[in-house]
Formats: structure tokens, C-alpha cells, sequence
């Protein structure tokens, strides 16, 4: 029997892919383009432009591929490239803004039930607002740390705490809504 060791397999795709190999460089974008695309999805509503933001952000990662240090997963280091492309095709757009608002509670929410789907979960984010939907993201769904996402965007610690705070309370309202709708209560 022949053990395939997949971190090798990876390395040697790697390496090949940063010598401008095509072959090695296809192989990589059809490996993480769909869990990309759903990156660049959650912060970005059109699924067209989600897609040329992926793809532009995929060129930044051919083109960086030799400062890949092979330290810590190289979907993770993709998948950063990718948020980071989001947020400044968002700040290009001129589609987030930020409300300097230091003052916020911290909150315990209940997880969301299964009883929603995907698309329903997905639609209740794409609704919030565009700073609150992007520090959600990037807080509950990348793990960032707070004032990760402050250096990150440029803001204050306290405003990414107020901004998730606010998403988090728009959000459980849309569910208390979605569950007295699908209840007939409402």
C-alpha cells in the first residue's frame, strides 16, 4: 500500500505553481475557488462581483505565492488574501461606513437554530448594513479579535465592539421575525 503524504503533494504543487507552472497554478484555484467564492460572498452581496473580487484576489495570491512561508495552512493564508481583497474593493466602493459609537453592551445570543437554512441565515447577514454585516463577518465568522479588525480597518477597538453589537441585535430581531413567521404567529 502507498501512503500519499498530502502536505508533500501540496509543497511540490507550491513550488511548482510560484515557477509559473499553469497546470500547478489551475490545480490550486480549482482546489479553493468554491470555498473562496464563499468567502468573498459572505462580504459581498452580488455573486458577480463576489466572483471578480475572488479572481482578482487569486492573482494576488499567484503573485505571492514565494512570501508563503509554509508556516500555518495555506487555505488559511489564501483565505486572508481573499478577506483582505473584500475589504478593499468594499472601501473602493465607498460601501462601509462606520459610526464612531464607543458605547456598546456586550451580549449573550443564543445560537441560531437549526431550523433555518443556509440561504436563510445568509440572507438575514446580507441584510444588515455593510460595516456591521463586514466586522460580523470578520469577527464571528473569521475569528478576528477586536482590535484585529480595528488595525485592520482603520477604526477605533470600542466601534468594532458597538458595530457587532448592533449586527448581533439586528440579527436576533430578524430571527425572532423569521421564527413568529414560520410559527404563523405574525
Amino acid at each position: 500500500m502507498k501512503i500519499i503524504h498530502l502536505h508533500q503533494e501540496e509543497t511540490k504543487t507550491i513550488k511548482l505553481a510560484v515557477e509559473n507552472n499553469r497546470q500547478a497554478q489551475q490545480q490550486i484555484y480549482s482546489k479553493f475557488s468554491s470555498k473562496m467564492l464563499s468567502v468573498c460572498r459572505q462580504y459581498i452581496k452580488d455573486i458577480q462581483l463576489a466572483e471578480d473580487v475572488m479572481i482578482t484576489a487569486f492573482m494576488k495570491v499567484f503573485t505571492n505565492l514565494k512570501n508563503f512561508e509554509h508556516k500555518g495552512s495555506f487555505e488559511g493564508w489564501i483565505r486572508r488574501i481573499m478577506v483582505n481583497e473584500c475589504i478593499s474593493y468594499l472601501r473602493v466602493q465607498k460601501k462601509v461606513k462606520f459610526a464612531e459609537d464607543e458605547f456598546f453592551t456586550e451580549e449573550s445570543f443564543n445560537e441560531i437554530d437549526s431550523q433555518f437554512t443556509v440561504d436563510q441565515i445568509q440572507f438575514l447577514i446580507d441584510a444588515l448594513p455593510d460595516g456591521y454585516k463586514m466586522i460580523f463577518n470578520l469577527y464571528a465568522i473569521e475569528g478576528y479579535k477586536h482590535n484585529e479588525i480595528a488595525k485592520m480597518l482603520g477604526i477605533n477597538e470600542g466601534t468594532s465592539k458597538s458595530q457587532l453589537s448592533h449586527a448581533r441585535k439586528m440579527l436576533q430581531t430578524q430571527i425572532t421575525i423569521l421564527k413568529k413567521q414560520d410559527n404563523g404567529t405574525e
